[in-house]
């Protein structure tokens, strides 16, 4: 069997379609999915470890939350990615984000993208969870700040919210 190597500068085409929006980029193939969104300019997603241990990376990849950091962008090739610049309509902030806001869910900002994204993925699939069932499904999303009841608390009031 004979591999094929890449060399450094080689690129691929790689199309995405990133809230609602196709993107034709080419990447190098070692590229990673949270640097690309970025570099087009969709910095809500952050970069904190590189390790996937922390998830301010987190973003929606065909509906499930994914952390950026661990996803090549051409694994990504095809793909349908909400960003957190995805959430909001026409300037309106998604029911989630403004119970964040107004639970006082965050305080550096780093993590909350993240946060939200795993909230929100976490709501299309449990309408009303319990307080153990968000702590259960953000426990891949690391905040240092908050100590993390402010961020469940928002979670249950969006629930509310979005009609559970």
């Amino acid at each position: 069997m004979m591999s094929t190597l890449v060399r450094p500068g080689e690129t691929t085409k790689v199309s995405l379609r990133i809230n609602n929006v196709v993107h034709q980029v080419e990447v190098e193939p070692r590229k990673l999915l949270v640097h690309t969104l970025r570099d087009i300019g969709l910095t809500g997603t952050k970069v904190g470890c590189d390790t996937s241990v922390c998830g301010a990376c987190t973003v929606l990849m065909n509906g499930k939350p994914i952390k950026s950091c661990t996803v090549l962008t051409v694994q990504a090739d095809g793909s349908d990615i909400t960003t957190i610049e995805g959430l909001s309509v026409e300037g309106k902030l998604h029911p989630l984000q403004e119970a964040f806001w107004e639970n006082h869910a965050l305080q550096c900002g780093y993590c909350t993208s993240g946060m939200i994204m795993n909230a929100y993925a976490l709501l299309k699939e449990h309408k009303n969870p319990s307080e153990e069932e968000i702590r259960n499904y953000m426990h891949g999303n690391l905040c240092r700040c908050t100590g993390y009841q402010n961020i469940v608390k928002a979670v249950r009031e969006a629930a509310k919210r979005m009609g559970a």
